[in-house]
C-alpha cells in the first residue's frame, strides 16, 4: 500500500522550499504536538503516529520514541495495539514527534483503528471500502513532515472528509500560524451541501447509528461504487481538445515566471516545448480516475529538471479545479474561477468554501498556489491539532473580519499586511497569508489607500527609485501617498510611474512590498477582496 499522494507530495516539496531558520532557537529532537478536543461529543478518543524513520515503517509512543513495526506477514497481520489516550471533550493530550520522521497522525473517536502489517511496511486503512475492518469507524489523519528543515504538518481531505481539524506550529519568536478550522457549524454545512448536491449523496457514508462517518472525496467514491466512473470523461475530451489550435503556456513555479513551457495537443497527447523549441515533456490524455488520483498518466520521475514532474501536476492540477480547456496559461490562481467546469469537484469546492481561511487539502495537489491548509516554519518548538465542533458553536476559529478591503495578491493570494499589526509611522508593508485582521485591512478614498488607524500607503521618503520601500504613514495627502489600482491590477504609484512589487519575487509570509518599474509580472498584479 501506497502513503496518500499528497503525503507524497508534501515530502518531495519540503527539501525545495527555502527555509531561513532563525539562529536564536534550534527545533527540539522531540516536538511537542497538542492535541484539543473541541468536537462536543462523549467518545473516547484514541490517538495513533504513524510513519517512516530512515526507511523503516515504525509508530511512536507516548514518550515521543520511533518503534519499527515488528515483522508482518503476507496476507497482513494485525498490528500491536500502538493507541494513546487521547483527550475527552474539551481537554487536550500531548503527543510527541521526533526529528526524521515523516507519516500521520490518527484520531479515532470510540473505537480503536485496526492496523494490518506486511513483511516490508504497513497497511493503510481503506475506510471507502465496505469490507475494510475500520468501515464503521470514525477517524481522520494530519499528515506530517519533521525534520532538520523544520516542520509541515496538513488537515487533509484528500481520500476523505471526517474528523474536520486544524493545525498550528509555534515557532522560537513565539509566532503561532493556524489553518484548517471550519466555518461554524462547518461540518454539518459540508455534509449537507454534498447531499443536496445530485449525484453526489452517495459518497456521505452513515453508520447505522446515524453517525456520519466521512465524506468520500469522487475517487475514492468511484472506488466505492457510489459515484459515476466517467463522471469527467466529457470535460476531459473538451479540455484536451482546446489545445489544438491554440497554446497553453505552463509556468509551474510562481518564483521563476520566465520558466516558461508551451503546449499543444496533437491526437490523445499534450507535448510541450521550451522556448527553443525542444520537447520537453508529453502528457497522455488522462482517464476520470487518473484525475482524480493525479496518478497514472501524471506519475513521472521526481528527478533534476523536473520539467515533467512538474507540467504533469500542472495539468493534472487544472483538470481537478476545471481550468484546462479555457485558459490559456496554467496554473491559474484567481480562485473565482475554480470548480466551474462543465463537470465540477463539487466536493474540493464544498470543503474550501465552508473553511474559515478558505483553505484545504481537497485533492492531492491543492498547495499548487498556496490553497492547502498546511502550516509551516523552519523553527517550530511546539505545534497543535484542534478537533473542531462537530456542531454550532466552539471557539471562533478565527478574529471577526475586520472592516475594510483586503488587497490581494494575483499571484499567491496572500495578503497586503502591515507587519506585526505595528500602525507607527514607517513600518513597512508585507505580503502575508489572509487572516481577516485589522492589519489587512484597507479603505479606498479617492487614490488614498488607508488602515483603520488614519496611515496610509506611502512611498518613503517620496522616492521615485526602484527598490523604494512601501510602508504605512500618517495620512497627510501628498503624492507620496497616491495609489491606483487599474483594471489591468497594477497598483501604480502615479507620482514615481511605478507599481507596487512583492520583492524578489518571494512567495513566503513575510515578503516586502516596494516599487518597481511597471513591467506586468504577477508579482506585480493585486486585487480588491
Amino acid at each position: 500500500m501506497r502513503w496518500l499522494t499528497a503525503l507524497a507530495a508534501l515530502a518531495v516539496a519540503a527539501p525545495v522550499v527555502a527555509v531561513t531558520t532563525p539562529a536564536a532557537a534550534a527545533s527540539p529532537a522531540v516536538l511537542p504536538v497538542t492535541v484539543t478536543n473541541n468536537t462536543g461529543r462523549g467518545d473516547a478518543v484514541f490517538l495513533y503516529v504513524i510513519g517512516t524513520m530512515n526507511g523503516r515503517w515504525g509508530y511512536v509512543n507516548s514518550s515521543g520514541a520511533f518503534n519499527p513495526w515488528p515483522a508482518g506477514g503476507n496476507p497482513p497481520v494485525p498490528a500491536p495495539d500502538v493507541s494513546m489516550a487521547g483527550p475527552g471533550n474539551g481537554g487536550t493530550t500531548t503527543i510527541r514527534i521526533p526529528k526524521g520522521l515523516s507519516g500521520r497522525v490518527y484520531m479515532a473517536l470510540g473505537d480503536k483503528i485496526k492496523f494490518f502489517i506486511t513483511p516490508d511496511g504497513f497497511v493503510q486503512p481503506a475506510p471507502w471500502a465496505p469490507g475494510d475492518p475500520n468501515f464503521n469507524t470514525l477517524f481522520d489523519t494530519s499528515e506530517f513532515t519533521f525534520n532538520d528543515a523544520g516542520l509541515w504538518l496538513n488537515s487533509s481531505q484528500v481520500d476523505f472528509f471526517g474528523i474536520p481539524h486544524a493545525v498550528t506550529v509555534t515557532n522560537g519568536a513565539g509566532q503561532t500560524k493556524r489553518t484548517g478550522d471550519v466555518v461554524n457549524d462547518g461540518r454539518n454545512k459540508i455534509i449537507n451541501a454534498i447531499k443536496a448536491q445530485p449525484g453526489w449523496q452517495d459518497s456521505v457514508i452513515t453508520r447505522a447509528d446515524g453517525t456520519v462517518l466521512r465524506v468520500l472525496a469522487p475517487g475514492k467514491a468511484t472506488d466505492a461504487g457510489k459515484f459515476p466512473a466517467n463522471y469527467l470523461d466529457a470535460y476531459i475530451n473538451s479540455a484536451w481538445n482546446a489545445y489544438t489550435s491554440r497554446t497553453l503556456t505552463v509556468v509551474p513555479r510562481q518564483n521563476e515566471p520566465n520558466r516558461k513551457f508551451f503546449g499543444r495537443t496533437v491526437g490523445n497527447t499534450m507535448r510541450f516545448t521550451d522556448s527553443t523549441g525542444a520537447e520537453v515533456a508529453t502528457v497522455d490524455k488522462p482517464s476520470t480516475a487518473n484525475v482524480w488520483g493525479c496518478d497514472g498518466v501524471f506519475n513521472a520521475p521526481n528527478v533534476a529538471p523536473f520539467i515533467q514532474s512538474e507540467v504533469r501536476r500542472t495539468i493534472c492540477t487544472a483538470l481537478v479545479r476545471g481550468t484546462l480547456g479555457t485558459s490559456t496559461v496554467e496554473p491559474v490562481y484567481d480562485a473565482n474561477a475554480f470548480y466551474k467546469n462543465s463537470a465540477p469537484n463539487h466536493y474540493s469546492r464544498i470543503i474550501h468554501a465552508n473553511m474559515a481561511d478558505g483553505k484545504a487539502y481537497g485533492f492531492a495537489y491543492d498547495d499548487v498556489g498556496g490553497f492547502e491548509s498546511l502550516v509551516h516554519d523552519g523553527d517550530p518548538q511546539q505545534a497543535g491539532i484542534i478537533m473542531s465542533p462537530f456542531g454550532a458553536g466552539g471557539n471562533p476559529p478565527t478574529p471577526p473580519p475586520a472592516t475594510g478591503n483586503r488587497i490581494l495578491s494575483n499571484w499567491n493570494n496572500k495578503c497586503v499586511d502591515v507587519s506585526n499589526a505595528n500602525f507607527s509611522d514607517g513600518v513597512p508593508l508585507q505580503v502575508w497569508t489572509c487572516n481577516n485582521t485589522a492589519a489587512q485591512a484597507w479603505t479606498f478614498t479617492g487614490n488614498t489607500i488607508s488602515t483603520q488607524n488614519n496611515k496610509c500607503m506611502d512611498v518613503a521618503w517620496g522616492s521615485r527609485d526602484n527598490g523604494a520601500v512601501v510602508q504605512i504613514a500618517t495620512c497627510s495627502g501628498n503624492a507620496a501617498q497616491q495609489f491606483v489600482l487599474n483594471p489591468a491590477g497594477d497598483l501604480v504609484n502615479p507620482q514615481a510611474g511605478k507599481c507596487v512589487d512583492i520583492a524578489a519575487w518571494n512567495p513566503d509570509d513575510g515578503a516586502r512590498l516596494h516599487l518597481w518599474d511597471c513591467v506586468g509580472g504577477q508579482n506585480q498584479k493585486w486585487r480588491r477582496g
